[in-house]
């Protein structure tokens, strides 16, 4: 298996996906070139990530190169990310699956107007279940995602 504990040595990597990723699929939701641009850096998000509260709960895709990342709290996927240029090789894929089998992850939050990524959600079983909350400071609504049989 390719997914292995994240470590120190890959914070900078870590931050450079979650930089890049939201900036690509959530500044067309929120549209706030301040945080975009200005508060989403790579340094910026190294350190927050080195928090040993953090970085003792993700786990990352590691063929050679850190290419995807999940975030995993008790039974709740808090964070799934994969590299923009890696995209559609299966890497979301093997790292939801990982938290399935291994934590038994049960539910996670998408914002509600990224629908790409849940219908990704939806394929591995992770159902909206008519939850929602605004995202904090933001008017952009969150939704729940439950894991369920999937009889489609």
């Amino acid at each position: 298996m390719q997914i292995r504990k994240a470590e120190t040595r890959d914070l900078s990597r870590i931050a450079e996906i979650l930089v890049f990723v939201k900036r690509i699929n959530y500044r067309p939701i929120f549209q706030n070139d301040a945080y975009s641009f200005g508060e989403l850096q790579v340094l910026n998000v190294a350190r927050q990530y080195a928090a040993p509260e953090i970085l003792g709960r993700l786990w990352v895709y590691d063929d050679g190169i850190v290419k995807g990342l999940i975030h995993i709290e008790g039974e709740e996927i808090r964070e799934l990310y994969v590299d923009h240029f890696f995209q559609g090789q299966g890497i979301g894929a093997q790292l939801i699956e990982f938290a399935k089998e291994r934590f038994l992850c049960r539910h996670l939050w998408a914002l509600e107007k990224n629908t790409a990524a849940i219908r990704f959600y939806r394929r591995h079983g992770f159902f909206p279940i008519n939850t929602r909350k605004l995202e904090e400071g933001t008017t952009e609504w969150l939704v729940l995602l439950e894991r369920q049989a999937h009889t489609e």
